[in-house]
């Protein structure tokens, strides 16, 4: 149970600060479906340090475009801000 309310934790702050940019839009990963996927990701991939899950995490993440046919490593569609973004999250989730 305590890993479960650990991953919904992780998932909840990957849902409402990290995006992918297409343009001038931002679709958060929590509305487009991701931030599960990512926070589980990210949270076995931990001992390589945060900006190493971080990247880690975002490159084995593929993202289905139009009609499923195209998948994209969700690294190539987040800004570089994000990556950072993300990294800060996951070094206060292992703080706690």
């Amino acid at each position: 149970m305590e890993s479960q309310i650990r991953i919904s934790d992780l998932e909840n702050s990957i849902s409402e600060k990290i995006f992918i940019k297409v343009e001038k839009w931002n679709l958060y990963l929590g509305d487009a479906g991701l931030s599960r996927n990512l926070a589980i990701e990210c949270i076995s991939n931990l001992d390589q340090g945060p900006l190493e899950a971080a990247k880690i995490s975002m490159n084995s993440i593929n993202v289905k475009v139009g009609d499923g046919v195209k998948c994209i490593p969700l690294i190539n569609l987040v800004t570089s801000s994000q990556i950072f973004e993300l990294e800060e999250i996951l070094a206060r989730f292992l703080d706690n």
